[in-house]
């Protein structure tokens, strides 16, 4: 087997040609050549930000910029200055996952149909591999199918090797036809490459997959596709794994041996060496250094690395091999996180033409017209105003809320699941911070109202105890202004901000019982609290979103099972001004100061 750390070498030349070498190696008598330079490119959390980085950061990010960046980084791997020493050259570009997200760039996709911008913008942008991230199913498996076949050009493989398709029967096809892989081989000057994909465990508490399974048992996945890769030859093996932050890659790696790289995807972290260019902003929020280092149960030291995402980087990692596929050294002049930007920037690009014609300009005019897009009207101003939504029953809470049960209802039975009674959402998860006036709503207000990737969620056999924690917990810190306050649909309660506040631990397990929640109704009437007591009676079904059926929030569901039915928060929202009010929200349904749905005592 290959991969002792004893075998790594050091010398005084190589280091002084700014070339790192493996963490924790002594100088020994000989020395070992390296016999070729893999570049690896890689992104990670593009999720549909095509345009640009946003308000403020316009001459950074970019999918047609990073289209640029990438053809000049690949053609600078193979013909441009060369790593020291000399050997042959290969280049692979790859994604660790969330290749798109909900909000208004995705949706205008979903408007105009498959290909999706991100599936034409990363075609364009040419991978050879991909990992399936978790936000990648957030509107289900077959939203998932149509992103995949909507890539025709470079066709590159979506990889995870800890997921099983066959209840999917769309994705099961994808797979017959290596479409969908647990792992892929790139051909190289020095044998193949080969390239394994991972996904989250917590995938089906935070995404939409369905009927997809998912291993848990990640390490061990990996280790069985690593081995079977090395019956093949393959001896140089990169991981690209999606689980929600680089630590949790980091944490894998003493379960590992055979990974040479580990590209992670999820955390957003920024990982970067003194004097590289970084977007205005992230220089406070530095993770780490490029690359981070762990030790697999070999004792072999393995790079791990990742990018901030949204396309507003392109990670490189230079890395140099010997002829037995050991991993001898990482040449640090070249590697490290590369900005995206343009405009007056020292390392400007220019927008590729192709990707800003079909993908840029098309989503700046979607929302443009989204901001024009009328989809109902209301008869009354709004209050969404940051102090009131997060202390008190406001009207845009209540309609909120009841989009939330309106739509949670109208998919129940397709999801096999409960309709739900009642309905709950934060008041930090309603971001518009202003009063909307009445007249014409538009879909952009929607998202302005509602713009996180949350989804509609079902939490099923929520007992009446649990319950009233569940309703401590949002008046737990009223005082504060914190996002955690309800705004609420299908039933009322009475609340004393004198009472006892609820304390709550890391598990979401009650520390301090609270006392501030004395009386709850369901609309049909039936009684669930009364004078601070719970009333024995049946278990409830609860609409809510997916950030705080997670515990978002500190919301004591506790890992209680849940159900998300693929569609977003801000969907819903829409889909209930246009198809659950007809278009209007009168001033009858949604006075202002609410109905009295929420009470709180002097």
């Amino acid at each position: 087997m290959k991969k002792t750390a004893s075998y790594i070498l050091t010398f005084l030349l190589i280091l002084s040609l700014g070339v790192g070498l493996l963490p924790n190696n002594t100088v020994q008598a000989s020395q070992p050549k390296v016999a070729f330079w893999l570049t690896v490119l890689h992104n990670n959390d593009g999720e549909s930000d095509l345009i640009n980085l946003g308000s403020g950061l316009e001459d950074f990010g970019g999918a047609a910029r990073f289209k640029t960046l990438v053809d000049r980084l690949k053609w600078d791997a193979l013909h441009g200055k060369p790593p020291v020493p000399t050997a042959p050259r290969s280049v692979v570009m790859v994604s660790s996952g969330d290749n798109f997200l909900a909000g208004p760039e995705f949706n205008a996709s979903i408007k105009n149909g498959v290909p999706f911008y991100d599936s034409i913008a990363m075609d364009l942008i040419g991978y050879d591999a991909i990992a399936l991230g978790n936000h990648d199913f957030d509107f289900g498996p077959d939203v998932l199918a149509d992103f995949i076949q909507g890539f025709s050009v470079s066709n590159p493989p979506f990889l995870s090797v800890n997921l099983d398709f066959s209840a999917e029967p769309r994705l099961q096809q994808l797979k017959n036809q290596k479409r969908i892989a647990t792992s892929t081989t790139i051909k190289t000057p020095a044998g193949r490459v080969g390239i394994i994909g991972a996904t989250t465990p917590m995938l089906p508490y935070i995404s939409s997959p369905r009927n997809v399974r998912v291993n848990d048992m990640v390490a061990e996945a990996v280790m069985a596709e690593v081995r079977r890769l090395e019956t093949m030859k393959i001896n140089k093996i990169i991981l690209i794994s999606h689980l929600q932050s680089i630590t949790e890659d980091l944490s894998m790696v003493p379960y590992l041996s055979g990974v040479d790289i580990i590209i992670a995807g999820g955390g957003d972290e920024v990982l970067a060496n003194p004097g590289q260019l970084l977007v205005p902003g992230d220089e406070g929020r530095i993770f780490g250094s490029y690359p981070l280092w762990a030790t697999d149960s070999n004792g072999v030291q393995v790079p791990v690395v990742t990018t901030a995402g949204s396309y507003a980087y392109v990670g490189r990692l230079v890395a140099g091999f010997d002829k037995a596929g050991n991993l001898l050294m990482i040449d640090e002049s070249q590697s490290g996180p590369v900005r995206v930007a343009g405009g007056g920037q020292p390392d400007a690009v220019p927008p590729d033409e192709e990707v800003q014609s079909r993908v840029v300009e098309p989503l700046i005019e979607a929302l443009n017209e989204m901001s024009m897009n009328v989809i109902g009207a209301s008869e009354v101003a709004l209050d969404g105003t940051r102090t009131n939504i997060r202390s008190r029953e406001t009207n845009l809470g209540n309609l909120t809320a009841d989009a939330l049960r309106w739509q949670a209802a109208q998919l129940a039975g397709v999801y096999g699941v409960s309709v739900p009674q009642v309905a709950l959402q934060n008041g930090g998860g309603i971001r518009n911070a202003s009063i909307i006036p009445a007249g014409n709503i538009t879909e952009l207000t929607t998202f302005s109202i509602l713009p996180f990737p949350n989804f509609v969620s079902i939490v099923e056999g929520v007992s009446r105890d649990q319950f009233k924690q569940i309703l401590e917990n949002a008046v737990s810190r009223v005082e504060f202004g914190d996002g955690r306050f309800a705004q609420i649909s299908g039933f009322r309660f009475t609340w004393d901000p004198t009472g006892t506040a609820q304390t709550l631990d890391a598990n979401g397990n009650v520390v301090t019982v609270g006392s501030r929640v004395k009386d709850v109704f369901l609309d049909d009437g039936t009684q669930i609290v009364g004078d601070g007591s719970v009333i024995p009676g049946p278990d409830l079904t609860v609409a809510t979103i997916d950030f705080l059926a997670r515990g978002g929030d500190q919301y004591p569901f506790r890992g209680a099972a849940f159900t998300t039915v693929g569609v977003t928060y801000q969907q819903s929202l829409r889909n209930y001004i246009q198809s659950g009010l007809g278009g209007l929200i009168t001033a009858v349904q949604y006075p202002e100061g609410g109905q009295g749905r929420i009470t709180r005592l002097p």
